[in-house]
């Protein structure tokens, strides 16, 4: 027979006790994605006050998943993750999953701003998906912003260079859409050719950009074999259903 796995002294009780409190799983998952310093953690993952993220560090440093680690010769200070938290890993990758087929796109997408893009902009292309010279990218939102235009300047063996400024070269592809449009595609709650036909996406400019963009825009690497819960459809003519790549 089957152990029932609840109870007074259930282990998920346990967990739940440290993992529960807001900003513990988005912190060790940006710890998890390579940040380590504290203004690139709170940068990272976003609205977190200065304040909160250091209660948050000490009290993950005194549960053991984290680690801090001191340069008294330049009084850098790192956080890095301990194999405690490193452990955590097969169960967070379930419940990002479990979170792509289950929560509401429209839920998962409610916090999306421009200032998360713009921090993710340099990791979402796929250099090697590009034509192997300087490309410059220039995506207009139709959102009510400060600033509506940003441009992604990719070139062979560099980092991507994000503007919020026109950066001095000619634009190879044009992209207009909106700040949850983008974000949906590339958490994969969507796709380019559902948008385009929703008329949230419009490209024009170089015809080999356009063409390829499925294949040099990176999207979510979470998704479900049963697809992820999709954006619903804002005109008559679409239906809802699974989204495939």
């Amino acid at each position: 027979m089957k152990t029932q796995p609840y109870g007074m002294i259930c282990p998920i009780t346990h967990a739940c006790e440290i993992l529960e409190p807001r900003w513990t799983i988005p912190i060790l998952t940006e710890l998890w994605a390579g940040s380590t310093r504290f203004n690139d953690l709170r940068r990272g993952i976003g609205s977190i006050s200065p304040a909160l993220l250091s209660k948050r560090l000490k009290e993950l440093e005194e549960f053991g998943l984290v680690e801090r680690i001191e340069d008294h010769a330049t009084g850098n200070v790192d956080y890095i993750r301990t194999q405690m938290a490193i452990d955590l890993e097969p169960a967070l990758n379930e419940l990002a999953m479990w979170a792509q087929r289950h929560v509401k796109a429209e839920v998962a997408l409610r916090n999306a701003n421009l200032s998360s893009l713009i921090r993710c902009m340099p990791n979402i292309f796929a250099a090697e998906e590009l034509p192997n010279r300087r490309i410059v990218l220039q995506f207009h939102f139709r959102d009510d912003l400060d600033y509506d235009t940003i441009w992604a300047v990719i070139q062979p063996a560099k980092p991507v260079e994000v503007c919020t400024s026109i950066p001095g070269f000619d634009v190879d592809l044009f992209v207009e859409t909106s700040v949850k449009s983008l974000t949906a595609l590339l958490l994969g709650r969507t796709n380019i050719a559902r948008e385009i036909r929703a008329d949230r996406l419009f490209l024009s400019g170089d015809a080999l950009l356009e063409r390829t963009m499925p294949r040099w825009l990176r999207i979510c690497e979470y998704q479900p074999e049963q697809g992820a819960a999709i954006l619903c459809p804002e005109t008559s003519g679409e239906h809802a259903g699974p989204v495939t790549h």
